[in-house]
């Protein structure tokens, strides 16, 4: 039932991480802040498709 989903910064658009969800519980779109590299600070990642 967990599928495997990756994140894109909203900032610089690059796919920084991949993680796992249960589509069944959280069908819309997940986003985190996390830190992205390439900006060198903690941004919004929204889910790709």
């Amino acid at each position: 039932m967990r599928d495997q989903i990756t994140l894109e910064c909203e900032e610089c658009h690059e796919r920084n991480y991949t993680t796992t969800k249960n589509k069944r519980n959280q069908p819309e779109r997940v986003e985190y802040r996390k830190y992205c590299p390439r900006c060198d600070q903690h941004t919004t990642h929204k889910e790709t498709r």
